[in-house]
């Protein structure tokens, strides 16, 4: 059947993919797919002064050999271009002034300006207040609430990985580490209930910070599991990091000195790690001993043994939240929020009060053990293994291990023991796979308020080892 367009319709057409076409190219070019994407695609460079070290551009701004309105002009021109690329953001505004650090909120903290959206199509309130934690935020402002996944909970956010396309970034926090990683934002805030923003920032060859689970900075951020609810903070690089982190008046940083190292025994038993994380870890701590630190095999105990009950309670804590705020919702929720909210819904209330009462048992020692150790910090792998390609990764059904799963052990991974004793806990890329295109990071446990040493270790090993290669497929 032949159809004949109405008067008009092939002029608007034509203009519609006249506006694509002047567009920043996207799909398989843009997100770097095949061997000659990114050299084909003819893709814009970022400006050179979003991708200085913020304490360079600091400096520079502070000898007068660069003013705040050339990076505000370079980010407002920037900014549309490379999220039209990597889809990191739910909402996007023009930069403040240049001198004020650029910071993204994930879409499940309050920002007055913006709406909250939570990951949902159709959901959105508008706050009357910011959340606590940005409160006393100073030298930043606020230019794009940046995606996550639906409810906290579900599976995929849309976004692409800017130095690593092929890899998603996984984690809810997506839209904080992509943000970053493509010179969108210069720090992201996140959160980190399992491993939210260790996660994506280690998919994308950033770094990623979870804080000291604290109370009193959870009003006005989404509640998934409120025990394990923590901010978390993401930089391109650990001097952004601290840079950021005096900036924003988070605190002080703390000089280098020697640390003992604590490595879980747990790790060398069989099947625990694949053979390349192991070389990975063990470099890292030779790395480590090489700039003077102390390292020193000691078993986690029930540390270790922990990690199930902290998916155990996200998925309660979870199930129980949406039978409060389900009748504010609008959507249809997808298949894989369906499925982590139905496992929540299986945990029984006996087994809810045993874990909430190992976990009061494990926070109330925490501290303790780490001098029962004589460890300072903890070193880990983020993961068990190297991330997978997405073409070979098989399409995730829920957020939450199966425990009827024959890989459980590894499904529930090791991000949840900071998670669980409420420690802080920071990642950054350690090398770059020898067989795959991507990262493999670690992650460093600290006592409660170590905070400024993790991201001063993080330097120092940075420092000694040298950045790992992160320059943008298609930037």
């Amino acid at each position: 059947m032949q159809h004949t367009p109405l008067p008009g319709t092939d002029q608007a057409v034509e203009e519609f993919v006249r506006r694509l076409d002047g567009a920043v190219p996207h799909g398989d070019a843009a997100t770097g797919h095949g061997p000659d994407a990114a050299s084909d695609a003819g893709l814009p460079e970022p400006p050179e002064v979003l991708a200085l070290p913020l304490a360079e551009r600091h400096r520079l701004f502070e000898a007068g050999d660069l003013s705040p309105d050339e990076v505000r002009t370079a980010a407002a021109a920037w900014q549309p271009r490379a999220d039209a690329l990597y889809r990191a953001c739910a909402e996007l505004h023009e930069p403040g002034p240049g001198d004020l650090l650029r910071l993204g909120v994930k879409d499940t903290i309050d920002v007055t300006g913006f709406a909250t959206r939570l990951g949902l199509r159709h959901h959105r309130h508008l706050p009357r207040e910011s959340a606590a934690v940005l409160a006393r935020l100073t030298g930043a402002r606020v230019n794009a609430k940046v995606a996550t996944t639906e409810l906290n909970i579900g599976v995929g956010s849309g976004c692409v990985n800017p130095f690593f396309p092929d890899i998603d970034p996984a984690g809810s926090s997506t839209g904080s580490a992509v943000a970053v990683a493509a010179h969108i934002c210069d720090v992201s805030l996140g959160t980190d209930v399992l491993g939210s923003v260790r996660w994506p920032a280690g998919r994308c060859g950033v770094v990623g910070l979870r804080t000291t689970h604290d109370p009193a900075h959870l009003p006005g951020i989404f509640p998934l599991s409120p025990p394990m609810d923590a901010a978390g903070w993401v930089g391109r690089t650990a001097d952004d990091l601290s840079f950021a982190w005096r900036r924003m008046g988070l605190g002080d940083t703390v000089p280098s000195r020697p640390l003992r190292v604590g490595i879980p025994r747990e790790l060398a038993r069989p099947g625990v790690l694949d053979d390349e994380v192991a070389g990975v870890l063990e470099s890292t701590a030779e790395a480590l001993r090489g700039i003077g630190h102390h390292t020193v095999h000691s078993d986690l105990g029930e540390l270790w043994d922990c990690r199930g009950d902290g998916w155990t309670l996200c998925a309660r804590d979870a199930y129980d939240g949406y039978l409060r705020w389900r009748s504010h919702l609008a959507d249809d929720l997808m298949e894989s929020t369906r499925a982590a909210l139905d496992t929540g819904a299986k945990v029984d209330d006996e087994t809810y009060r045993r874990v909430r009462d190992r976990m009061a048992r494990i926070r109330s020692g925490a501290a303790g053990l780490f001098a029962q150790r004589e460890v300072d910090v903890w070193l880990l792998p983020l993961d068990p293994a190297v991330p997978r390609v997405r073409s070979t990764a098989p399409a995730a059904a829920s957020t939450i291990p199966d425990a009827d799963d024959p890989a459980y052990e590894r499904e529930i991974g090791f991000t949840p023991v900071a998670s669980f004793a409420g420690l802080p806990a920071i990642t950054f890329p350690a090398a770059l796979s020898a067989k795959a295109a991507a990262p493999v990071a670690v992650q460093r446990l600290g006592t409660p308020g170590a905070e400024p040493e993790l991201i001063r270790v993080a330097q120092d090993f940075a420092s000694a080892v040298g950045e790992i290669r992160r320059r943008p497929r298609g930037l």
